[in-house]
């Protein structure tokens, strides 16, 4: 299956399920294509779309990032380099505001929750 044809066919899907597609996140959609398919199959496909969902992984990593930062772990190598102490203060801040902003779309969410539901949608 051609690069083309992948883009042409998630282009209808998503033309055909606009109504489930939010303008604030732009594309939205990543496809990869392998030759290879995995043992015993003739294609094989992964399809990532950017959601609300991806903030709780988000969340981990400023969990992670913020237990460390407040240890001081690992600290001395990137400031032996040159970084300051503020950029990962900054970058802290930087990673809780994206997890407030996906918190906040999923907050804003509109019509009922069969309709938005993937298992719904047309093919």
């Amino acid at each position: 299956m051609s690069s083309k044809e992948v883009d042409d066919e998630m282009l209808k899907m998503v033309s055909k399920n606009s109504g489930y597609f939010v303008e604030w996140i732009p594309n939205n959609l990543k496809a990869s294509i392998c030759d290879v398919p995995p043992s015993g199959m003739k294609m094989s496909s992964v399809f990532i779309g950017n959601s609300t969902c991806i903030q709780e992984a988000w969340k981990r990593v400023a969990e992670q990032f913020t237990v460390m930062f407040r240890r001081k772990a690992f600290l001395h190598w990137y400031t032996g380099e040159g970084m300051d102490e503020m950029e990962f203060t900054e970058a802290e801040s930087n990673l809780n505001d994206l997890v407030s902003e996906y918190q906040q779309y999923q907050d804003a969410t509109t019509g009922d929750d069969e309709e938005n539901d993937p298992e719904n949608w047309e093919e």
